[in-house]
């Protein structure tokens, strides 16, 4: 039987919901497929999400009639700041009572309920963790917006969840594309469970360009009628595509372990094969390496796609950022074991920033020579 388990330590989730269980029905996963010893998180007996890619017109057309937010501050070097939406947990859920079968909301939806993660079940993408702020601080730091402008890129972020690193790409994106030439963007988000895909990621993608495209787009012009509320009113999701497609932004979203499948998945549907001139590929990842079995999946699905990136576009530059608590208490996994078998497997590693407030946190970087 898979095991569910809290972090318990304070600080570990930027969430602070505090909406009671309720009584829910989930969005339909894909039938699972037998596990594999190469699949991530894997429980004896357990079968395992298949990789999956999810069409963005399905998604989008399963959205609600409205969404309600909050906004993440989160403070940048030399006094700068992003604010970053996140799709509220109550309005999650009363999307899923209208669906509601009956159904105990921690057997259908387990982010839902009491546990962080439930391995090979749930894998903690309804909340936001604390080394996913880390990441956009390393992000802003290293010029990232600067960058999105300058080259065509492709962001790839496993076990996305709420996606918060990037959506401050997507912000500076959509900034950054007011003047000057537009470079092509690919960002794609995968998740071990679609319903998160569905119900957060793809909805704080919406609400990020709605907040930044308010004042210039007329479509916008009444879907803020109710205080912290988007309504997707008719010819809202149509601008939001169109600006996709004028800006040259292409999202994909994936689900399902990680696995030599998963990566066919990636460059067959989530990746373009020959994305013009000098592409910087990004793979980043904020608490993807929680226990031994995650940490071992992790690393070898990383290392199979910056092999890849080598590979295939030699001219380009590929490099993953991860972030991490330096040691996961009672689950196994830690930063340092992390790198020690990164460079185990041949990949440079370069730490990029330390947070010793609270938890003990680390970003590195990871590339290969």
């Amino acid at each position: 039987m898979a095991s569910g388990f809290s972090f318990g330590f304070a600080g570990d989730d930027i969430e602070d919901d505090g909406q009671p269980t309720s009584q829910v029905n989930s969005i339909a996963p894909p039938t699972p497929s037998a596990a594999t010893s190469a699949s991530a998180f894997p429980v004896q007996g357990k079968p395992l999400l298949p990789p999956t890619h999810h069409d963005i017109d399905l998604m989008l057309s399963r959205l609600p009639s409205k969404i309600a937010y909050s906004l993440l501050d989160v403070e940048l070097e030399e006094g700068k700041a992003i604010q970053i939406p996140r799709r509220e947990l109550w309005d999650v859920r009363v999307q899923l009572m209208a669906e509601d079968d009956g159904s105990n909301i921690s057997e259908t939806e387990p982010g839902l309920g009491e546990h962080d993660v439930k391995t090979g079940i749930y894998e903690g993408g309804f909340k936001s963790w604390e080394s996913s702020v880390d990441l956009v601080k390393v992000l802003a730091s290293e010029n990232a917006p600067t960058i999105l402008n300058r080259d065509p890129c492709v962001l790839v972020e496993l076990g996305c969840g709420t996606a918060l690193p990037s959506l401050a790409l997507f912000q500076w994106a959509m900034n950054e594309r007011k003047s000057g030439e537009k470079q092509p963007l690919t960002l794609v988000l995968a998740d071990y469970n679609p319903s998160v895909l569905y119900l957060v990621t793809l909805p704080n993608f919406l609400l990020a360009w709605a907040l930044s495209q308010r004042e210039s787009t007329p479509a916008l012009a009444d879907a803020f009628s109710l205080e912290d509320e988007v309504e997707l009113l008719p010819g809202v999701v149509a601008a939001f595509k169109e600006f996709l497609t004028s800006n040259q932004i292409t999202l994909s979203f994936l689900s399902g372990g990680w696995s030599p499948d998963f990566i066919d998945l990636l460059y067959s549907s989530g990746i373009p094969s020959t994305p013009p001139g000098s592409v910087q590929t990004l793979v980043i990842g904020a608490e993807t390496i929680y226990s031994p079995f995650a940490l071992e999946s992790f690393a070898a699905t990383l290392l199979l796609i910056l092999e890849r990136e080598r590979k295939e576009r030699p001219n380009g530059h590929a490099s993953s950022i991860v972030g991490a608590k330096k040691m996961y208490f009672g689950v196994g996994g830690s930063l340092d074991d992390f790198v020690l078998r990164m460079r185990g497997l041949g990949a440079l590693v370069e730490p990029l920033r330390e947070e010793a407030e609270g938890v003990r946190r680390g970003v590195v970087r990871c590339s290969l020579s």
